[in-house]
């Protein structure tokens, strides 16, 4: 039996048809990836955030979705795996449908998440992003839409605070034609390498808000510590802290930029060629001279 749909109001959108304006509702999802298995930082959606509280990085994301004006229904997919049955217990404890599925196969558990809760349009969320700025995505949603998009991204926001949103065809299509593991994995793979498929809206933060240096991800410790101390500054003030007032604390202080600096961050590579060429980048920033001479050898090698 299918879940119900949720008992908000099915959001309404006017476009402009051949005959004028009509009205079309649409039934629009926040997906959030998140388990527990995390390789670089173990359980860290479920790290306490402000830290030392009994709100988890999890709780912060459900309540931000929560707030996207245009989002009719909050979904959490996680693994079929017994150690994520706390993320089921966190989902429950907010009211949203948790969806169990593949570990290793994301995009499986987007595709069926969003057909069992008969969605249109999914935003992707993930686990590690709890900064996610509902402001953000009810405008990239209204552009989606009225632009009749399949897949629609923005950029150039600090990282942690874009987003991507898909169409429920244009999800159904990656789903059955997908092959590649980071395709899997990663949800979005699919839709950037095959562009010409897709009707794609790409947007770009305004010049006040870009800031694509400014890390407010969750993979590692550091960027835990980063995180803790902008939820000390802003979350007392304001429970549902927005762009605007993570610039205006980066601007003041500027050294909390520092405390994650140095943290790559995490890339898909469409080659073997280039994943070699990013180890000699590492390799170079941590002064291994010598296994990064011996990669740079065997790259002119395979030249």
């Amino acid at each position: 039996m299918l879940p119900p749909i949720s008992p908000a109001k099915i959001s309404s959108w006017m476009v402009v048809g051949p005959h004028g304006k009509k009205e079309m509702s649409m039934n629009i999802g926040a997906v959030i990836q998140a388990r527990v298995g995390s390789i670089r930082l173990p359980n860290k959606v479920l790290l306490s955030l402000p830290c030392g509280s009994e709100m988890t990085v999890l709780g912060q994301i459900i309540q931000r979705a929560k707030k996207i004006n245009a989002v009719n229904n909050v979904i959490v997919a996680t693994t079929d795996n017994s150690d994520d049955k706390v993320i089921e217990s966190i989902s429950d404890s907010f009211n949203v449908f948790c969806f169990k599925g593949d570990t290793n196969n994301v995009l499986s558990r987007y595709f069926c998440s969003a057909e069992q809760n008969r969605l249109d349009v999914i935003v992707r969320l993930t686990g590690d992003n709890p900064c996610i700025d509902p402001a953000i995505i009810d405008s990239a949603l209204d552009i989606h839409i009225r632009e009749n998009s399949d897949f629609t991204f923005t950029n150039k926001y600090p990282l942690g605070m874009n987003v991507e949103i898909i169409s429920f065809k244009a999800l159904k299509k990656a789903f059955l034609n997908a092959s590649s593991d980071d395709e899997f994995e990663h949800v979005t793979p699919f839709f950037y390498a095959n562009t010409d498929s897709f009707k794609t809206t790409v947007i770009e933060a305004p010049d006040r808000y870009k800031a694509p240096d400014i890390r407010l991800t969750l993979d590692m410790e550091a960027d835990y510590s980063l995180l803790c101390a902008v939820y000390e500054y802003l979350y007392d003030q304001m429970n549902l802290f927005t762009i605007e007032d993570v610039i205006r604390l980066f601007n003041q202080k500027p050294w909390l930029g520092l405390i994650n600096k140095k943290i790559v961050q995490k890339k898909i590579f469409n080659t073997l060629e280039e994943e070699l060429s990013e180890a000699v980048i590492l390799l170079d920033q941590q002064d291994l001279k010598r296994a990064r001479d011996y990669l740079r050898t065997l790259l002119s090698q395979r030249a």
